[in-house]
This record gives C-alpha cells, sequence and structure tokens, in this order.
C-alpha cells in the first residue's frame, strides 16, 4: 500500500467495521478498502435514472397528495 488515508467516523460506524472485522476475520482497512472497491465498480448513476424524464402521460394523473393538479 502506497497510500493512507485518515477518517473519522461516527461510533456506529466503527462498532460496525469492529463487528465484521472479528466475523470475517478480516482487518478493518482490508473491509474498508473492499467497500471503496465496490463504490467504484458501481454505476455512476442508479439503475432507475435512466427513466427520469421517460414517462409520459397527463400531467395532473398523479394521485398522491400534494403532487396532483386541481
Amino acid at each position: 500500500m502506497r497510500e493512507t488515508l485518515t477518517v473519522r467516523i461516527d461510533r456506529e460506524q466503527a462498532e460496525w467495521l469492529e463487528q465484521t472485522a472479528e466475523r470475517t476475520g478480516r482487518s478493518i482497512a482490508a473491509i474498508v478498502r473492499e467497500q471503496i472497491d465496490l463504490a467504484r465498480r458501481a454505476p455512476a448513476e442508479k439503475r432507475f435514472m435512466r427513466l427520469a424524464g421517460a414517462v409520459e402521460g397527463d400531467a395532473g394523473a398523479s394521485q398522491r397528495r400534494g403532487f396532483s393538479k386541481k
């Protein structure tokens, strides 16, 4: 490894990391590196966002309170 990163996390995150490391027998650093790699491989946009603006229909069709046109 060539780079060092210092990150402040809250207690809940630290506890999750510690429990996961203990349960899996891996180091906290290995878990963090794995999660960074997973985030890097994830698509830049969420899959459902490709549909944004693609739906056609009556603009007043929403029945959700606060969104319907009266």
